[in-house]
């Protein structure tokens, strides 16, 4: 089987994807993306190596929100604040993701040029 050989800038991609998705794991991430997923996991660790980040410290986990609103205004405010977050974790998913398929695309079409 022939070694593929990806971009840095690919992998780069990727790791992102995998660190600004809540909940991800290396499997759904690489099954995306069409890699292989010891093959993610190991730029997800060299780039942590990289950064100097630890892997428990690297990826918090995500929590189940409360089913039932607080009467107390700081939880609430605090129930709001985690939900934005998740939001914004979500929203730079779905960018990194669409990043990634505009490079793919103009990958592509640059090699239809026959």
């Amino acid at each position: 089987m022939a070694l593929k050989d990806y971009s840095d800038e690919f992998k780069a991609d990727a790791v992102a994807l995998y660190e600004s998705t809540p909940g991800a794991t290396y499997k759904s991430i690489a099954a995306d993306l069409g890699v292989n997923r010891a093959t993610l996991r190991e730029w997800v660790l060299r780039d942590r190596t990289r950064r100097g980040v630890s892997a428990a410290s690297a990826k918090p986990a995500v929590g189940h929100r409360a089913a039932v609103a607080p009467s107390d205004p700081d939880e609430r405010v605090r129930q709001l604040e985690a939900r934005v977050a998740e939001l914004e974790a979500s929203e730079r998913k779905l960018a990194t993701e669409r990043d990634i398929l505009r490079k793919a695309a103009k990958y592509f079409a640059g090699e239809t040029n026959w």
